[in-house]
C-alpha cells in the first residue's frame, strides 16, 4: 500500500492518478491511498479513475478520535459507499485522551509544550468529562479511545502512536475491548457525532481557504452592480 499525504491544489488529480496508476501496472506497488482528502476530492477522483480507466484509491488516512468526528458526517459515508478502507490517526488526539492531560496538572506528553490544541479550555473540558466515563465503564482513557475509534463501521483500523513498549503492551492489552451502545450514547452526549471539539494544529487546510485569491474577487469586480 502506497499512501500519498495531502492533495496537491497545482496538481490535476488525473494526473496523480496516472502516475500511482504506472506504478501500479509495473508492479512496484500493489495498490496505493491518499491521507487526510475532503469527501468531495474522493468522489472526484473516484469518477475520474473509472472514466479514464485507471486504477482508484482503495484507502483514506484521516483523523479521527472522540475528540475530532467530522469526518463522520462526508469522508466516512463516501469511502463506505465506495468501498474505501479507512485508516484513522490520531485515535488518542495527540496524547489528550491518554488520562495524562489533565485540567490544572502539569503533562508529560511532549507534544502539549508546542501544540496550540492541548491549551483548547473546550478539548480540556471534554477530558475531564471522559475520565470518569471511562472510570465508570472500568477503562482506561487509552482504551476508551481505541475502541471508540474502531467502533465505526466505516474505519476499518486505527494506527497506533507509540514511543514506548509499555505503551505498546498497553494498548495491545486492549484489542478484544468492545463499547457498548450506553458508553458510546454517553460519549455522543459529550461531542456530538459528526463535530469537532477545536481545530487540530496538524489539521488539513484546503486551498479554498488558505488562498486569499480564492476566496476574494479582484477588486475591481466586487460590486454588486
Amino acid at each position: 500500500m502506497y499512501q500519498i499525504h495531502r492533495p496537491d491544489p497545482d496538481t490535476d488529480i488525473e494526473e496523480t492518478l496516472s502516475a500511482l496508476t504506472d506504478l501500479v501496472r509495473s508492479g512496484k506497488i500493489r495498490a496505493f491511498g491518499t491521507s487526510a482528502m475532503p469527501a468531495s476530492n474522493l468522489v472526484e477522483a473516484q469518477w475520474i479513475a473509472e472514466r479514464r480507466g485507471l486504477e482508484r484509491f482503495r484507502t483514506d488516512q484521516p483523523p479521527y478520535s472522540i475528540l475530532n468526528r467530522s469526518i463522520e458526517r462526508e469522508v466516512l459515508p463516501v469511502a463506505q459507499q465506495y468501498g474505501m478502507g479507512v485508516l484513522v490517526w490520531g485515535p488518542l488526539g495527540q496524547g489528550m485522551l491518554t488520562g495524562r492531560v489533565r485540567r490544572g496538572q502539569d503533562s508529560d506528553v511532549t507534544r502539549a509544550k508546542f501544540m496550540t490544541a492541548f491549551s483548547d479550555e473546550r478539548r480540556l473540558d471534554a477530558v475531564e468529562r471522559l475520565i470518569p466515563l471511562a472510570e465508570e465503564a472500568g477503562l482506561s482513557m487509552p482504551h476508551l479511545a481505541m475502541a471508540f475509534a474502531i467502533s465505526h463501521p466505516g474505519v476499518t483500523s486505527a494506527l497506533l502512536g507509540v514511543r514506548t513498549m509499555e505503551q505498546l503492551d498497553d494498548l495491545l492489552a486492549g484489542l478484544d475491548v468492545v463499547l457498548p451502545d450506553d458508553v458510546l450514547d454517553r460519549i455522543d452526549e459529550i461531542v456530538p457525532p459528526g463535530t469537532d471539539i477545536g481545530t487540530l494544529d496538524q489539521a488539513y487546510v484546503p486551498a479554498a481557504i488558505q488562498k486569499t485569491e480564492l476566496r476574494r474577487r479582484p477588486l475591481s469586480e466586487r460590486s454588486a452592480v
